[in-house]
């Protein structure tokens, strides 16, 4: 009886690993290309020509946007466990 108690928590265990092991292939590898320019910096990329120019700007804002995500995520995943314990 209690082996296969431990034997079903390993296997939920390992689920709950697979389950996230999955959704990080999923965000890492599947994300979906978005604009993220305000709108006076695309009218004034814009206006210019320089398209170039402008998906290097649009390119550098999501890239500063990523990182509160993560802070955010981190902080949540540490109350996580925290409250877990």
């Amino acid at each position: 009886m209690l082996i296969n108690k431990i034997l079903v928590n390993r296997e939920w265990q390992m689920m709950k690993r697979l389950k996230l092991y999955a959704y990080l292939v999923l965000f890492l590898f599947l994300s979906i290309a978005s604009n993220a320019q305000c709108a006076m910096c695309r009218a004034s990329l814009t206006s210019e020509g320089n398209k170039t120019k402008a998906e290097a700007v649009n390119d550098g804002i999501v890239y500063l946007m990523v990182v509160p995500y993560l802070l955010a995520g981190g902080i949540g995943y540490a109350i996580y466990r925290m409250r877990k314990k």
